[in-house]
């Protein structure tokens, strides 16, 4: 049986840092594409990042190139977002998805139907 937990989610100053824990079960990180997306209220979901399995390919949104970095860790079986320089406009709930899939789509990655389980989310709110 496959399950996503994340965690990690919480209230941060502007200019702040995060890191978003998502524990998977029932596969290890490195048998399937995993991403992380997020949702704002009363926007759509938003693709952020895909790793593929065995860290072949990554594929990170331009809106938080260069401030969010996905990582795995094997031994723990757990995949990680670690934000920083956060910004009010990252405010939402996180998922971490898990594809059907061996590699994240080059350019289909950021589209949620191209992943099969979700986590039930985690908030995150940048806020002074």
């Amino acid at each position: 049986q496959v399950q996503v937990v994340e965690s990690g989610g919480g209230l941060v100053q502007p200019g702040g840092s995060l890191r978003l824990s998502c524990a998977v079960s029932g596969f290890t990180v490195d048998d399937k594409a995993i991403g992380w997306f997020r949702q704002a209220p009363g926007k759509e979901r938003e693709g952020i990042s895909c790793i593929s399995s065995g860290e072949s390919s990554a594929h990170v949104a331009d809106s938080v190139k260069g401030r969010f970095t996905i990582s795995k860790d094997r031994t723990r079986n757990t995949m990680y977002l670690q934000m920083s320089s956060l910004e009010p406009e990252d405010t939402a709930v996180y998922y971490c998805a898990v594809s059907a899939a061996f590699y994240c789509r080059d350019y289909g990655w950021h589209n949620s139907y191209e992943y099969t389980y979700w986590g039930q989310g985690t908030q995150v709110t940048v806020s002074s």
